[in-house]
C-alpha cells in the first residue's frame, strides 16, 4: 500500500478545496469551462502552483487568466481557513496546456489514419 506524505495530502486538499470554492463562480464569470488539473507544492508547504485548463477559445483563456490572477489573494485567504497548517501556502495559478496538447495529438493521429485510409495503405 502506498503511503502519502504530508505534501501529497496538502496538494490533494488544496485541489479539492479550490475546485469546490471556484466551480460555480468561474462558470458564471467565464464562458469557457475551467478545470483545475493539478497542484505543485514546495517541500516546506509555503508555495503552491495550481494548474488549470480552459476548454474554449483564446478569449476565454485570457479571461480565465485575468480573473484567476485577480482572486489569488482571496483564494489564499479562503484556503487559510480550510487548511490546518501553520502557514497558508502562497497560491499562484498557471495555465496547463497538457489537455490541449493531448487533443492536438489525437487530432493529428486521426488525420494520419484518414490519410492512410484514403491512400489505401490501411491493411487492417
Amino acid at each position: 500500500m502506498k503511503r502519502f506524505n504530508r505534501a501529497d495530502r496538502v496538494k490533494s486538499q488544496i485541489l479539492r478545496d479550490i475546485q469546490t470554492m471556484l466551480e460555480q463562480e468561474l462558470a458564471a464569470k467565464i464562458k469557457g469551462m475551467v478545470t483545475f488539473t493539478d497542484v505543485e507544492i514546495s517541500g516546506d508547504l509555503r508555495y503552491a502552483t495550481v494548474y488549470y485548463s480552459v476548454l474554449g477559445q483564446e478569449e476565454q483563456k485570457k479571461q480565465a487568466a485575468q480573473y484567476l490572477g485577480g482572486i489569488q489573494k482571496r483564494v489564499q485567504s479562503d484556503l487559510g481557513s480550510l487548511l490546518r497548517l501553520k502557514h497558508t501556502p502562497e497560491i499562484k495559478f498557471a495555465f496547463d496546456p497538457s489537455i490541449e496538447r493531448g487533443m492536438r495529438i489525437e487530432q493529428l493521429l486521426n488525420e494520419i489514419e484518414q490519410e492512410k485510409k484514403q491512400s489505401g495503405l490501411d491493411h487492417s
